[in-house]
């Protein structure tokens, strides 16, 4: 009978700054989008990148082979990717060259949620395809203040973080400013075009981006330098010239949930954003970088709670606050380069305090108060018509979420939620769900559309007619008002509306049905 061991938590081999010009660093988990940036900011600095491939259903099925038994479904993904993808290099180059000549590195955390035990995954699925010695090097989330990793090789620096930072940034807009203009497009594959072309011009910014000696001098620059800002101008007009047709009735859908879950593109979340388009909703995606917004939000908050325990804690509050306060600064002149065609980040404590009554701001475990904030923010300030929670099987923060949401649903019964769960092989399951929801919300999208007709006396008709005369409507970069309205058809027939009566009266054709009759007829 084998002698039992004791347990000894993984510790990478060093990894020293000598060998930076010949190992390669693999990461991965994110968008390909953020992927590219990411890379190009560190190939900025001198670092051999590379990037994971998409995780697909096969690499779910090999993450369950060699992975511990109840580990979520991003743990199965991503460590199955990683192991097909080595697979595939020890088959190319050897085994010993392999765990040589790459490393790993991923983000990890601590808490209520299983991210914490990500590392050890990665390193048991390492140990299952006879490379136990490659090394692994995770970023903390709370600690992103180390200087390196162990030998120096990777300096976890201004340049590096801030590089990553500004690459999560500009990705996160054109992501948004992807899915507001696919479900709308009048030439299929145009937005894709537009997206490709945008990011290639931004490796290239990244890649050429100058180097300023020493920490203090990188800050000022990625602060005040509008290096990135130009590279945005320099795309925005392919977006802003995009023709829309925006008369297309589509629910719009807040996507939240579990951060890898929420953001990720593809068979790791049933690819749900591009289902909600085939099923002709209009899909809203997170930020990842709010998540560092929310972090320094949740730090300042844990001060103030504890200001008279923490000695000369409001002076500790104040570096805190100004981080805080230039990082929404900087988000905010990236997204007026943009045309300001991306709706700006909803304020943190505006997000804690709509969630404070059924969810306590002192639970950090997983998205915390966000989920509930950001359900009832999208539902108050009629940003989407239904809210869909993405959550992996069996996650502590994500169940707490949703049987938060139970009594928000009492207090807002009008609020339509769908909880997916997702396991990585129930697809059918999960999106039925989703659908029976959507349904509902389709509904409401077009109760407002016709709403909308009604009182602004417009017809369909007039509506193209004054198109035809004012083709510029249709670009995307034609910014539409709130108006108090959630969906974009709606939202574009009360812009015509206010255009009709500043201008030349109303259209010939326009129809005037009375709202009385409309709600006579519901």
């Amino acid at each position: 009978m084998p002698r039992s061991q004791h347990y000894k938590a993984y510790r990478p081999s060093p990894f020293p700054r000598e060998e930076r010009d010949r190992v390669t660093i693999l990461f991965g988990g994110v968008t390909w989008k953020h992927e590219r940036l990411a890379g190009a900011a560190l190939r900025n600095l001198g670092y051999r990148v590379e990037s994971l491939p998409n995780p697909t259903r096969r690499d779910f099925e090999t993450g369950k082979e060699l992975v511990d038994p109840g580990a979520c479904c991003p743990t199965y993904f991503t460590a199955g990717c990683l192991a097909n993808a080595l697979r595939e290099k020890v088959a190319r180059e050897g085994r010993d060259a392999v765990a040589r000549n790459y490393v790993f590195v991923t983000a990890s955390g601590c808490g209520a949620c299983r991210f914490g035990q990500y590392l050890e995954s990665y390193a048991l699925a390492l140990e299952g395809i006879g490379l136990p010695d490659l090394r692994i090097f995770r970023l903390e989330q709370d600690q992103l203040s180390a200087k390196s990793t162990r030998g120096q090789g990777l300096d976890i620096n201004a340049s590096f973080m801030l590089g990553a930072l500004w690459a999560c940034m500009i990705a996160d807009l054109l992501g948004e400013l992807e899915h507001q203009a696919r479900p709308y497009e009048v030439r299929e594959g145009e937005t894709q075009s537009a997206l490709e072309h945008s990011i290639e011009h931004l490796e290239r910014a990244f890649l050429e981006r100058p180097h300023r000696p020493g920490q203090a001098a990188t800050i000022l620059w990625y602060l005040t330098s509008g290096h990135f800002e130009r590279a945005l101008r320099d795309i925005a007009p392919q977006w802003a010239a995009l023709e829309l047709d925006r008369l297309r009735v589509k629910p719009k859908v807040k996507i939240t949930g579990e951060m890898w879950v929420k953001t990720h593109e593809g068979e790791g979340n049933y690819n749900i954003k591009r289902w909600l388009e085939q099923e002709g909703a209009e899909a809203i995606p997170m930020s990842m970088a709010f998540w560092v917004d929310y972090m320094l939000s949740f730090r300042l908050m844990r001060f103030n709670e504890a200001r008279e325990a923490i000695r000369l804690a409001r002076l500790k509050q104040r570096p805190v606050r100004l981080t805080r306060a230039l990082l929404r600064r900087a988000y905010e002149r990236l997204r007026h380069a943009l045309l300001d065609l991306a709706e700006p980040w909803p304020d943190q404590d505006e997000l804690a305090r709509l969630a404070q009554p059924f969810y306590s701001d002192r639970l950090n475990g997983g998205e915390a108060y966000l989920l509930i904030g950001e359900a009832l923010h999208a539902h108050r300030e009629k940003l989407a018509h239904m809210v869909c929670e993405l959550a992996p099987y069996g996650c502590m923060p994500s169940t707490m979420s949703v049987g938060a949401m139970a009594n928000v649903l009492g207090h807002y019964p009008d609020l339509l939620y769908a909880p997916i769960e997702l396991k990585g092989d129930a697809e059918i399951h999960a999106l039925s769900r989703c659908q029976m929801i959507l349904t509902e919300a389709k509904r409401r999208a077009q109760q407002e559309f016709d709403r909308a007709l009604c009182e602004t006396q417009l017809s369909l008709e007039a509506i193209r007619e004054w198109e035809v005369r004012n083709p510029q409507a249709r670009r995307f970069g034609t910014v539409l008002p709130h108006a108090a309205t959630v969906g974009t058809a709606a939202r574009y027939v009360r812009y015509v509306g206010e255009m009709v009566k500043r201008k030349d009266g109303r259209p010939a054709g326009s129809a005037t049905p009375a709202l009385a009759n409309l709600e006579a007829a519901r």
